[in-house]
């Protein structure tokens, strides 16, 4: 034990067995997509490239919705949310039932049976160009800066402890992900995630072995945890300002993640790679248990961290560790670093997240950028060939941003809670616009626009004034530095812990004062982080009916009833016929319309690209056997997969 970092203030570095370990996990998430790209170098096909054919299996496909947004900021930051703070966290399972299970009863099948590219689409089928327009510009900067998180965390973290070279280390894992998803696509994708997840979950399964090992067993180190208050599963405050509390986390966290599993370009795309959609809604469920054992599994590591740490605080003493970021990079090197290989095999655990996101999200840039930027306005008559290679250009040209812009996120504090807040804010008005037009037949364009706008400076203003005004509701569970053995004075050993002391009674008596600024909005300030995207949906469903209803609005029964969800028939399909149609709210889900009494729903179709003979041929080229009739610019579509609605206008 005299050899732990505690002990001798000094951190351990890698061998040489690590570093081949972990080259060799590179090599391996680039051999497949080159692979892939010499299978497919004849199938230049949009169809292929951003789908994988649409015939891809479940299981590469539920292991690459896991890994997608199980990135490496996740695997850092919730062992060191247990060490820092409380077991309150892991309520976040629960926030995960709740989104995967909304998105399987609603998001998937919806936007499945809609045959679309990219889920912008529909906001053009549903409001119009505009609207589309606005809600893609918005994804783009929430993708570019997550994935630079993604990108510069783990790398920061790793520098400072093991000696892997910062940028080295960035610019490796972008160009690796960038490449191998440019040339292979999907199937690359898939397939490269599926190894990923392998390796993350045998990369935290070795450091909560060893771990529980060293602290005689997992129940020994949750006694400790318990005894220094750090399990705590009892916080209920409905206060939405309450930074973790059940309410914030299961039903915060849930809108958070309904947002990346319901209307995320990149998970949808995942789950439209399927053959059916019944294959894709199981995919999404099989991915669920995953979910929860893999941050399980980051919550037990961060109570044995914490249980190993206990009376030895690391952070900021004897420049040791500069970051809470960093503590679990420095844990691994203290009990792995006996077995040779075993360091570089969790760090391939971590960066495996990292590449798992990054070449997910350029996966679906490769589809929003061409077909909702770039053919929409300047290349409508491009072949499907040259939008495959558009696309292709697209994954490489948006990688190198990527890596460039990973140089500008290190001045937002802890990784967990800076990603959720930044991605929230600028993400959560994107949502809110599916979420208004998919259930609320009665707003209009003006309505979806107002209301996203509207949000995104409503939120932008909470989050920046809660930065400025350090208004962060959180107050870090004490800490202990009486064991550490660094070879120094006694005095400054005195100095350390009564300065400790001092910075967490400092933290506990001035937190309330703060929160009497003379800021009448400062309240607002002190919003959970996890409460984001709740709220800027909420703004955006207010304001946009509001707003629809004073500039006229939308008659539900004008409307294409593929475009609007009915909730309730999903959400509760035994309901008699009786109470379920008033539940609908004019909107015809039957699929039959009288095309004489409605003839606005003519000149609707006529108006949305995604109903124009064109898009038929499209798609009828795409799945040969479906009948596509165009007559008086009413559609007839008719699927012989009997997972695929009719729809009859």
């Amino acid at each position: 034990m005299e050899d732990y970092s505690i002990f001798t203030g000094k951190t351990k570095t890698f061998s040489v067995v690590d570093y081949v370990l972990f080259g060799l996990t590179l090599f391996i998430s680039a051999s497949i997509g080159l692979v892939y790209a010499i299978i497919d170098r004849k199938k230049l096909s949009s169809k292929e490239y951003l789908f994988g054919g649409r015939q891809m299996s479940v299981i590469p496909v539920a292991l690459s919705l896991l890994v997608t947004f199980l990135s490496a900021i996740t695997l850092l930051g919730t062992p060191a949310e247990m060490y820092r703070y409380t077991t309150m966290y892991w309520y976040l399972c629960l926030s995960f039932v709740f989104a995967i299970v909304l998105s399987v009863v609603l998001f998937v099948p919806f936007f499945y049976k809609l045959g679309i590219t990219s889920v912008f689409q529909y906001l053009e089928m549903r409001f119009n160009k505009i609207v589309r327009t606005m809600a893609v510009i918005l994804f783009m900067f929430p993708t570019i800066i997550y994935v630079s998180f993604v990108l510069y965390a783990p790398s920061l973290a790793f520098n400072a402890v093991t000696g892997l070279d910062l940028w080295g280390s960035v610019v490796a894992i972008g160009a690796i992900a960038t490449i191998y998803t440019t040339l292979g696509g999907m199937k690359a994708v898939l397939w490269t995630d599926s190894f990923q997840a392998v390796v993350i979950l045998a990369g935290l399964l070795a450091v909560l072995i060893q771990g529980s090992m060293l602290m005689g067993g997992f129940s020994n180190a949750w006694e400790i945890a318990a005894n220094r208050s750090r399990i705590n599963f009892h916080d209920f405050d409905p206060d939405p300002t309450t930074r973790h509390s059940f309410w914030s986390i299961v039903f915060g966290g849930g809108f958070v993640w309904l947002s990346l599993y319901g209307a995320s370009q990149a998970q949808i795309q995942r789950a439209l790679s399927c053959p059916t959609p019944r294959k894709a809604q199981l995919a999404m469920l099989i991915n669920l248990p995953g979910l929860i054992f893999i941050v399980s599994l980051c919550c037990m590591i961060g109570i044995v961290m914490f249980a190993f740490y206990a009376d030895c605080y690391p952070l900021k003493f004897n420049n040791l560790i500069f970051s809470s970021d960093q503590l679990l990079p420095l844990f691994v090197m203290d009990t792995l670093s006996q077995f040779q290989g075993l360091p570089g095999v969790f760090v391939s655990c971590i960066f495996s997240g990292s590449l798992s996101t990054l070449s997910s999200t350029l996966n679906a840039m490769g589809a929003v950028i061409p077909h909702d930027l770039i053919q929409p306005f300047c290349c409508k008559k491009l072949s499907d060939r040259s939008m495959t290679i558009l696309s292709k250009v697209t994954v490489f040209v948006m990688g190198g941003v990527t890596i460039a812009c990973s140089y500008g996120v290190a001045q937002l504090g802890s990784v967990l809670q800076a990603t959720y807040a930044v991605t929230s804010v600028l993400d959560g008005p994107v949502f809110g616009i599916f979420i208004l037009g998919m259930f609320f037949p009665w707003a209009n364009s003006w309505g979806a626009i107002v209301g996203c706008l509207t949000s995104l400076a409503i939120m932008l203003w909470i989050c920046i004034a809660a930065f400025v005004n350090r208004a962060f509701n959180a107050i870090p569970s004490a800490v202990s530095v009486m064991g550490c053995n660094w070879n120094i004075t006694t005095t400054t050993m005195t100095t350390i812990a009564t300065t400790m002391s001092t910075v967490n009674s400092t933290a506990a008596v001035n937190l309330p004062l703060t929160s009497k600024s003379s800021d009448p909005f400062y309240p607002l300030y002190t919003l959970s982080y996890l409460n984001y995207t709740a709220t800027s949906v909420a703004i955006v469903v207010i304001v946009g009916l509001i707003v629809s209803f004073i500039t006229g609005r939308t008659d539900p029964k004008s409307l294409d009833p593929r475009l609007i969800c009915p909730l309730f028939d999903c959400l509760f399909p035994c309901l008699p016929e009786m109470i379920l149609r008033p539940l609908r709210f004019g909107v015809n889900h039957e699929g039959k319309y009288d095309v004489d009494a409605t003839p606005e729903v003519n000149d609707k179709a006529s108006k949305m690209p995604e109903m124009t003979p064109s898009y038929a041929a499209d798609r009828k080229q795409e799945h040969g056997d479906g009948n596509f009739p165009i007559k008086h610019g009413v559609t007839n579509m008719a699927y012989t997969d009997n997972d695929i609605i009719s729809v009859h206008l």
